[in-house]
């Protein structure tokens, strides 16, 4: 007996059900107002908003079936008669691989430098026509990367760079003020996007349902405005907002856009959900309402997955097509939809992870290295995500294996 079906038998029992016009008026169980029960034959409709939006059976109607089955006793007692059906519930566990995720932990910092350095080496460095020489751009990647990961301050960082460089990883040692400068160049925007989609390859094999949404990174700035409602100043801190496509396996992330933060979500799951096909097998992408549109139903299905998108309750599915299909699949089979629809939550484990991992915040004050150090933030949660795969499953990546950037 599952929950509504005791709260509808407690119903029963301590409230007065009453049938009018062949429906059962059943009051709120917390006391405001009340519902119309139609029973019939094999379904049963209510009026209350669990059973307009779940479309199964809600606490008010298991109540009517309960007072419908009762019989009146001569003498005035009354015998309620109860179907009981006793389900035995088989609890799934995902049992951890121990001895992986122990060496995955000790190793990581180490790996990663060693990733990392195999990532940048299929940068080459345009040649300094005057002046200084200038840092390699694959040390300059590798310094502002592993600052990210890191996250200490620039200063205290330095020992982890001497150390990087006693082992080979970086040419030499720069300045802790070469760090935040490389953040602020343009040309470092696309690199990182592409070290990005490179560290996501070696899962392809394992990744085929995906997941999109987006979030994002508080900074250290303050926006302002005149609130001419309450006739008074507001500030709150400013946000990069960022939106990821994720497997959600692994939770690797095979494609990001950053555009401004007040940028409609549905608009960038087209250019993610490409980005993706160009590298990956897509057997169905999941997302929420806000991503509820025809065009994105019909861009998903062009690229030969399915899209497992919630509705809002606005929503009819006029139009045909993918968008009516997968309409009519989330109205008559919604229990097998939302199996598919719950991997969303796994974007949401992969924004959670680089939060509480690599913060939540960005240090950075311009606008270009904000979006830089965003993409480091991506960029760090891959190969860390890459590096516990190896560990488990054994593969071993090779990076730009017939390219360089």
């Amino acid at each position: 007996m599952d929950l509504r079906e005791q709260r509808g038998m407690e119903l029963a029992a301590t409230r007065t059900i009453q049938q009018k016009a062949g429906l059962w008026i059943v009051p709120s169980q917390v006391g405001n107002g009340s519902y119309r029960v139609h029973l019939m034959p094999k379904i049963a409709s209510c009026t209350c908003p669990d059973h307009e939006t779940r479309r199964m059976d809600c606490k008010h109607i298991y109540a009517a079936r309960f007072v419908m089955r009762r019989e009146q006793n001569a003498d005035g007692t009354t015998t309620v008669t109860e179907s009981v059906t006793l389900t035995a519930t088989k609890q799934t566990t995902y049992p951890q691989n121990w001895s992986a995720y122990n060496e995955a932990q000790t190793n990581e910092q180490d790996k990663f430098q060693s990733l990392l350095r195999d990532l940048c080496s299929g940068l080459v460095s345009a040649p300094s026509k005057s002046g200084r020489p200038r840092l390699p751009l694959s040390d300059a990647v590798f310094n502002v990367a592993f600052k990210v990961y890191s996250t200490v301050s620039q200063r205290r960082f330095m020992s982890d760079l001497r150390e990087a460089h006693r082992r080979g990883y970086i040419s030499k040692v720069p300045h802790f003020n070469s760090i935040s400068n490389y953040l602020e160049k343009p040309e470092l925007t696309a690199i990182l996007q592409s070290f990005i989609t490179q560290t996501s390859l070696p899962l392809k094999s394992v990744e085929s349902d995906f997941a999109v949404d987006s979030s994002g990174f508080t900074t250290c700035r303050f926006t302002r405005w005149f609130d001419h409602k309450y006739g008074q100043v507001r500030e709150q801190h400013d946000w990069v907002k960022f939106h990821l496509m994720v497997g959600v396996k692994t939770n690797v992330v095979t494609a990001v856009e950053i555009h401004g933060r007040h940028t409609n979500d549905s608009i960038v799951l087209p250019a993610l959900a490409k980005s993706t096909a160009q590298n990956f097998q897509i057997a169905e992408i999941s997302a929420d309402k806000g991503y509820a549109s025809k065009s994105n139903a019909e861009t998903i299905s062009a690229l030969g997955a399915t899209p497992f998108i919630s509705f809002a309750s606005h929503h009819r599915g006029n139009g045909g097509g993918t968008w009516e299909k997968m309409y009519h699949y989330f109205q008559f089979r919604r229990s097998e939809f939302l199996q598919h629809y719950h991997k969303r939550s796994n974007v949401e484990s992969a924004f959670s992870m680089m939060k509480r991992k690599f913060g939540d915040s960005l240090r950075s004050k311009t606008d270009v290295a904000m979006v830089n150090e965003t993409l480091c933030k991506i960029l760090c949660h891959n190969l860390v995500v890459l590096i516990h795969e190896m560990c488990e499953l054994g593969i071993d990546p090779v990076f730009w294996p017939s390219q360089t950037v």
